[in-house]
């Protein structure tokens, strides 16, 4: 395997990429649901300083041999990433420019983004939305979903769990099923395999432990078979939101995966990217007390910005 990563703004990045990286991925937000800040936190910093605000957990995939472009997750902040990523690559012919979007799950900072899509908006025309199969019915049965489908301004396409969709011939996403609160969907997260290199990202999870138990899928299995791993980081540990039973919301707390991948060989612990952080995570700070513990462990946080090339050099 090969990839690799740079990071820098997003807005600066237009024409930059270098003629090597043929497919990459782009970090188009790093933020839980709600972004940062989140409504209702009047003291938050990142209102004053807008250089603190952060987009909800997204990434695109550029296949530039193509000209195709996808999306992981329509987020409520899709207007903006898709700016975003209009002037890092530019799209081609007319229209949204974006060729498929793979949905994790009904949560709404993973799918609501669907809504730009419509009538109201920009009225798109058939763009692919891979979702697996109680995820689209959800959409093909619930308003104002269902009139997204109705106007075919959006195409489902159903996924299978362990099952890749093939991009092109060495270009593929597999979706993988993950334990996690399925009111209205399943959740998968994603395999990202490309000419040379692999990408892990799953946004949403309960537990690692979980996992394994139920899917019978190891992290650190994973962490083996990908270059980087963009990891649900939704809290940083167990103190983050006082009066409020932390239990009842269960991902895996940053300070709890690192304890669990200590072990692991330094090259493994680097793969690693902290993604879909709450707006009370301390890490989404650079000059945090956690930020700093994190990369003294060996660790990284993910950036907005952050590419990866998932193609050969040369």
């Amino acid at each position: 395997m090969f990839a690799w990563i740079a990071v820098s703004a997003a807005l600066s990045l237009a024409g930059n990429s270098p003629a090597e990286c043929s497919v990459e991925l782009l970090v188009l937000g790093v933020a839980q649901d709600a972004g940062i800040p989140q409504i209702g936190y009047r003291d938050d910093p990142a209102w004053a300083d807008t250089s603190q605000r952060r987009l909800a957990t997204s990434l695109a995939l550029l296949d530039r041999r193509s000209g195709q472009r996808y999306l992981f997750e329509a987020t409520p902040d899709l207007r903006l990433q898709l700016q975003r990523l209009d002037e890092f690559s530019p799209p081609q012919g007319v229209g949204l420019g974006i060729d498929g979007i793979f949905l994790s799950h009904a949560h709404i900072g993973h799918y609501a983004g669907l809504m730009f899509l419509g009538r109201e908006s920009a009225g798109s025309r058939g763009i692919a939305v891979h979702a697996m199969p109680r995820m689209a019915a959800f959409l093909r049965d619930n308003g104002p979903w269902s009139q997204l489908v109705e106007l075919r301004n959006i195409e489902l396409q159903s996924l299978t769990d362990g099952v890749a969709v093939a991009l092109a011939d060495d270009l593929q996403v597999t979706p993988l099923r993950v334990p996690h609160r399925d009111e209205y969907s399943e959740t998968v997260g994603y395999s990202i395999a490309g000419p040379a290199g692999r990408a892990l990202f799953i946004p949403d999870i309960d537990s690692w432990a979980q996992w394994a138990e139920q899917y019978d899928r190891r992290i650190e299995t994973l962490l083996g078979e990908h270059d980087v791993a963009f990891l649900d980081a939704t809290f940083y540990d167990d103190h983050e939101l006082p009066g409020r039973d932390m239990s009842q919301i269960p991902h895996p707390r940053i300070r709890a995966s690192m304890d669990r991948f200590d072990a692991l060989a330094p090259t493994l612990r680097q793969r690693v990217r902290f993604i879909h952080l709450n707006h009370s995570n301390p890490a989404r700070f650079s000059g945090s007390d956690a930020s700093a513990e994190i990369a003294a462990r060996g660790y990284r946080v993910a950036q907005e910005g952050e590419r990866v090339c998932l193609s050969p050099s040369g």
